[in-house]
């Protein structure tokens, strides 16, 4: 006599809804062995949108596989690709659709992102709250980072791999490059599945403490881009977290051709350390260098971490010109309002550009008279110096400050 499997049902739930919550929708589904799809819809703007979001909501469900099912909706504001993401979490959740994908309309991608541009800021988006994603770009950031680590909490991390998906789909980030932050590996190795056959313009990973971490990220990026034709490249950047990191640096930025930056997460440094991080972060100098000499070492930029004062912008200004004088070329953002000063902070000043162009002018005309050194005042010019003075002058260039 044949055996007789009962699958058990349970409702599934995703997402946020409440007087605080905008830009996104609480979802419950509660699969039904008949009777269809039922849906009970919430939403502010029902008499304008009530008839998408219900048609949007049928169309995941089907899929998905979905066929019967109690769903409740409570709508605040979301967007069709975080209604699709909303929707797809919660079937998962519910034991259902697994190896499915609903994916919403691609935006035509941007050209594909420079090893060398300029990154003096990158701004952190929580990957779990699409409302910060919409408008993240107009900010000005050199990078928004749709961040799937820290900033999530344990209980979220799958549904913000699908609004992360989404959003590299749906979103207009404008000139910013396209970042993502994944877990800790090995659970980062399961962030990659999801996002990257969305061509993201670069990838951080967190906590690293030796190069077999870059080389598994690496190989399992290689072999989704092989999966899906992707040709485009996709840079990455370690962040070194710990003192076991920092010694590593070297091995770990020359551990994969794509690493473009190498960077530092301080709050977890100074927690391996025991001790407390400051404003003026003599307790993480030696860190600092060392990630510096390294990056430059295995021609990769350094970039600081954040500031996490957001009410501080003196702080930040000091943070950012201490890290400029470094050798550091960027730094992490917390808050909007650090874009500007953090991008003042790591411009060269008028003073400065204009004195390295004199520099170069005199080297060149030095040079056509047959004259290895040359003196500008009381400084003496030759090559080592000019070389810093052209570094200086394409920087300002790649910033718009000179043409």
């Amino acid at each position: 006599m044949p055996m007789t499997v009962e699958t058990e049902t349970r409702a599934g739930e995703a997402g946020h809804s409440g007087a605080e919550v905008r830009s996104d929708l609480h979802v419950r589904i509660e699969p039904r062995e008949r009777g269809g799809i039922k849906i009970e819809l919430q939403s502010r703007v029902e008499p304008y949108y009530g008839d998408s979001i219900r048609r949007q909501a049928e169309e995941v469900l089907e899929a998905l596989g979905v066929r019967h099912a109690l769903v409740e909706i409570h709508d605040e504001g979301a967007l069709p690709f975080v209604i699709a993401a909303r929707i797809e979490a919660a079937v998962r959740r519910s034991g259902l659709g697994f190896g499915t994908r609903v994916l919403p309309d691609r935006r035509a991608l941007p050209e594909p992102s420079a090893r060398d541009r300029v990154r003096r800021s990158r701004l952190y988006v929580p990957g779990s709250e699409p409302k910060y994603f919409i408008n993240a770009a107009l900010h000005g950031a050199d990078g928004v980072i749709l961040d799937l680590e820290d900033s999530v909490h344990v209980s979220e991390k799958d549904a913000a791999r699908l609004l992360v998906r989404n959003a590299l789909r749906a979103v207009d980030f404008l000139d910013c490059e396209r970042m993502v932050r994944i877990n800790q590996l090995p659970l980062g190795l399961e962030d990659l599945d999801e996002f990257v056959p969305e061509s993201p313009d670069l990838i951080l990973i967190p906590k690293v403490e030796n190069p077999q971490q870059v080389i598994d990220a690496e190989r399992r990026i290689a072999e989704i881009k092989s999966d899906y034709g992707i040709t485009r490249p996709i840079w990455l950047m370690p962040i070194l977290e710990s003192a076991l990191g920092i010694e590593n640096a070297f091995t770990i930025a020359k551990a994969s051709e794509q690493i473009v930056a190498l960077t530092i997460g301080l709050e977890d440094y100074t927690a391996d350390l025991g001790v407390v991080k400051t404003a003026s972060g003599n307790e993480s100098l030696y860190a600092r260098q060392r990630v510096v000499n390294a990056a430059r070492a295995a021609g990769a930029q350094a970039i600081d971490s954040v500031f996490g004062d957001v009410s501080d912008m003196d702080g930040v200004r000091q943070w950012g010109l201490n890290s400029r004088s470094l050798g550091f070329e960027g730094m992490g953002c917390v808050h909007p309002a650090q874009i500007a000063v953090i991008h003042e902070a790591f411009a060269p000043s008028s003073v400065e550009i204009e004195r390295a162009q004199r520099l170069v002018a005199a080297y060149d005309e030095a040079q056509q008279k047959g004259l290895g050194v040359v003196s500008l005042g009381s400084k003496m010019i030759d090559a080592p110096v000019v070389q810093r003075a052209l570094k200086l002058i394409s920087r300002a260039q790649a910033m718009g400050l000179v043409s």
